[in-house]
């Protein structure tokens, strides 16, 4: 079978910038390129942006097929998936919620730096989960990776329709005003500088009592939080894996490229994990 052809890139320049908690930085970007922008039938769509390595002898515009075709993989570009937190056609704008950890990674230093004017180059969009209006009740659970699909999640949701949901963060400051027509139970759980561990959030989960019914869960984040979640909702809880969204965003001491090697693996062993008739 023939593959597909890669996307052509799509270059974006940045409009604005906001701050919404010390670590999370919100980015607007706009560009003629973003006119009928396939953006709207899922809540956890999601673009691909493209940077050059640290040291690169190019910069945005660039042909990533060139580039591949013409350098060592090591001068290659950096490719890191983000949630689009929301799409204005009319602008046609794009906004994208970015983590930042000091200096740490590509995308978090480019976003904490980043001013209007400034290129951003993407492909995409990608998605698969809307919240489905035929579900008794909702759950959404993961940490601040899942923010922004999460916000687009709640604002998606029927009116009245029971909605759980529990994100872990740094602190306090760390958290955002989430709201939508479902009748919202919201939970934040704060790490205040422990180590990474699913735990927290897994014993929140079992600690739950759901409501009666058919529940679709979105469940996402650090890949061995996610990992731990998605067994405990399939076994324990009867969640058919048709109304399960869950997978790794991010996996902990792993850079995106180390992730993707892992990620075949990960899915192997965590369809492993529910037992038959899940």
């Amino acid at each position: 079978m023939p593959s597909k052809p890669a996307r052509a890139p799509v270059l974006t320049t940045v409009a604005s910038t906001e701050w919404l908690t010390p670590s999370l930085v919100r980015i607007t970007v706009e560009g003629d390129g973003l006119a009928g922008f396939p953006v709207g039938e899922f809540t956890d769509h999601y673009v691909k942006l493209q940077f050059p390595p640290p040291g690169a002898d190019y910069a945005v515009p660039f042909d990533p097929a060139e580039i591949r075709a013409s350098r060592p993989r090591e001068q290659w570009h950096r490719q890191r998936t983000y949630t689009v937190r929301a799409f204005d056609p009319e602008g046609p704008r794009l906004t994208i919620d970015f983590i930042v950890h000091g200096e740490d990674g590509i995308a978090g230093p480019w976003a904490a730096a980043a001013r209007p004017g400034d290129p951003l180059q993407l492909v995409g969009p990608g998605g698969a989960y809307a919240p489905d209006p035929e579900a008794d009740w909702h759950l959404l659970a993961g940490d601040e990776a899942v923010l922004p699909a999460a916000a687009g999640a709640l604002a998606r949701m029927p009116a009245g329709a029971p909605v759980i949901a529990l994100f872990e963060v740094e602190d306090e400051r760390e958290q955002l005003d989430l709201a939508g027509p479902g009748d919202l139970r919201l939970t934040w759980l704060h790490r205040r500088g422990r180590e990474r561990s699913p735990e927290p959030l897994l014993d929140a989960v079992r600690g739950l009592e759901l409501p009666p019914g058919r529940g679709q869960a979105f469940v996402h984040g650090e890949a061995g939080m996610v990992r731990e979640l998605r067994r405990h909702l399939a076994n324990e809880r009867g969640i058919a894996l048709a109304d399960l969204s869950a997978t790794g965003y991010w996996k902990h001491r792993r850079t995106e490229e180390g992730w993707r090697e892992d990620k075949p693996e990960w899915k192997r062993q965590a369809e492993l994990d529910v037992r038959p008739g899940a």
